[in-house]
């Protein structure tokens, strides 16, 4: 497997070296190619790290981001991931970034996949792609509970994004496809806790099936975990 874990002792240790890491190659991203694409996820693990990296100089206005998935909620919603990245990122220097939605004035996700698909597939290979993981061994929006039809189609088309709708988590989401998350640089997780450091050691055995597994046991992207497990 191309996968590495970086183990830390402290959540603020986590996100001095991944915030470090993350500009790194977003600076060369725009070096090489002069645009820099990254792929962020929501949830509350992540929002120190976004507030560390609002507060870097870096080219902004060259760079796009993105989020791995969505409730198919207002943008102003509580619970939408956009609003949590548009208060936690999109401030202070990296205001200057660009933003690509995942959400449109449809009713209903289904509806909305012609144009998100439309959207996303003009993006070209993304330079950072950061994912989180629940402790049902989901990623993005990818739950194990979800329908089996909606999955295994997120899990397998060539579509960049499709619609979830999980039994247990609430609301029905949208969320990049595993093809489009995979089309990368490189992808990031960043855990935190004893308990998801029992799913990560559960995911990389071979006949897990979980979502997650899908990314932790390919050969094809580096893949590298970011774990946190302070002491409890």
């Amino acid at each position: 497997m191309s996968l590495s874990i970086h183990k830390f002792k402290h959540d603020s240790d986590l996100v001095d070296e991944f915030s470090r890491r993350i500009c790194q190659l977003l600076e060369q991203a725009v070096t090489e190619r002069e645009h820099a694409y990254l792929v962020v996820s929501g949830g509350r693990t992540p929002v120190a790290l976004f507030e560390r990296l609002s507060k870097q100089v870096l080219p902004w206005p060259q760079i796009t981001i993105l989020l791995a998935d969505e409730r198919w909620l207002s943008a102003n919603d509580a619970n939408s991931n956009e609003r949590l990245v548009r208060q936690h990122l999109l401030q202070h220097q990296a205001a200057a970034a660009n933003f690509i939605s995942l959400l449109t004035d449809a009713d209903d996700a289904h509806e909305a996949l012609d144009e998100l698909n439309q959207r996303v597939a003009v993006i070209p290979c993304f330079d950072v792609v950061l994912l989180g993981m629940g402790e049902d061994g989901h990623t993005a929006s990818l739950f194990p509970d979800s329908p089996e039809a909606e999955l295994e189609h997120a899990l397998n088309t060539s579509d960049p994004v499709a619609a979830i709708t999980p039994r247990a988590a609430p609301y029905q989401r949208v969320t990049l496809t595993r093809s489009r998350l995979m089309h990368s640089r490189i992808i990031f997780f960043q855990l935190s806790g004893t308990a998801k450091q029992k799913v990560l050691e559960q995911a990389v055995v071979p006949a897990a099936g979980l979502p997650v597994s899908r990314f932790l046991q390919q050969q094809e992207v580096p893949v590298e975990v970011m774990l946190a497990t302070p002491e409890e």
